[in-house]
């Protein structure tokens, strides 16, 4: 290849071979390309005040002196006139956290605490009691703690002074339960659907069962019917499936990066017969040995976007020129994958 680093040859040749691996199968544990239908987490939010803060909270926001003054007013503080505080040692954040699945009352979470007002930064603060609701509006958290928003390691602090994180800084209050063991049934969602896989994995589960139990919906879903003897013991039963090795299959796509020059592709990726003019380079897919010129590639019957990758590249074709020759493939009809350009 002409001009070209070692890093970026190491690289090429690297893809090249990734590329040219003839139709294999590539294994991965169920539960490394599936979920299982309700076993996901819940996002939790509230609104709350920080304080304690030097100098670098709101200034003049409204929302945050009517916060304080609410409080006050719970706490057993009369307020003159109930007018709304002014304090730039507070403010007022958005508190977010995310419940794991199967959650117990007393088991703690991280949160996140974002300003929503004009403070200059939310260091050294601490953040007031605040009740995390879910989407049902129910209060399944409640917060408190002082905020770390972080620091590099001469003691600076870093770009985002206004949003920090309170590790363990949430206790849960309400369970979050399920029945998971007495389900008498199950849905796979596959993370990435294809039809083949699917049919794999229900053909794989029913093997390891010894049974019709299992049956693929579609590209995305399988369904599982939980047998007589895991009754009440369904999370062995997920156990034993969740570790069941599958090959998955994908469909044939090239990923090209246009600022970089990358080119991703898996196997099994074609191109017909075609004829490529591109500025003063010229590059023909037919039968025969290699082209003659310096500007001039022919790659023989059958290749793959390796070869022509490998050609491209030996003419010292630029990342821009290296997109449009594959969008055009791809209008054409010669290119038999999906062209996905970042």
């Amino acid at each position: 290849m002409k001009n070209t680093s070692p890093a970026k040859l190491l690289a090429f040749l690297f893809l090249t071979w990734m590329a040219a691996i003839p139709q294999m199968s590539h294994a991965a544990r169920l539960k490394d390309i599936t979920t299982v239908k309700g076993v996901r987490e819940n996002i939790l939010i509230g609104y709350g005040i920080v304080v304690g803060l030097k100098g670098t909270g709101d200034s003049s926001t409204e929302v945050t002196g009517q916060s304080l003054t609410r409080l006050f007013g719970k706490l057993g503080l009369d307020i003159q006139g109930n007018a709304a505080i002014k304090s730039k040692n507070a403010a007022a954040v958005i508190v977010t956290a995310k419940l794991p699945p199967f959650s117990r009352a007393g088991n703690k979470i991280d949160i996140t605490v974002s300003s929503i007002g004009d403070s200059g930064s939310l260091e050294g603060g601490v953040l007031l009691v605040t009740p995390l609701r879910a989407g049902d509006q129910n209060v399944y958290a409640v917060a408190q703690g002082p905020v770390s928003i972080g620091s590099v390691a001469d003691g600076s602090t870093k770009n985002f002074p206004t949003v920090g994180r309170v590790v363990s800084g949430a206790t849960i209050e309400k369970d979050v339960d399920t029945n998971f063991a007495g389900k008498k049934n199950f849905r796979f969602s596959l993370n990435s659907p294809d039809f083949t896989t699917a049919a794999r994995i229900a053909t794989l589960i029913n093997g390891e069962l010894g049974g019709k139990f299992a049956t693929a919906r579609d590209s995305g879903t399988i369904d599982v019917v939980v047998p007589y003897n895991y009754d009440g013991n369904s999370v062995e039963l997920l156990a034993t499936l969740e570790n069941i090795n599958v090959n998955i299959d994908t469909k044939a796509k090239v990923v090209l990066n246009e600022r970089t020059g990358t080119v991703v592709m898996g196997a099994r990726i074609t191109i017909t017969p075609v004829a490529i003019a591109h500025g003063d380079l010229s590059i023909e897919v037919k039968g025969g040995a290699k082209g003659k010129g310096d500007r001039v590639a022919e790659l023989k019957t059958g290749p793959n976007v390796s070869d022509l990758v490998k050609a491209l590249n030996a003419l010292g074709v630029q990342p821009k020129d290296l997109t449009s020759i594959f969008q055009t493939l791809k209008e054409m009809g010669a290119l038999q994958a999906d062209l996905e350009i970042m």
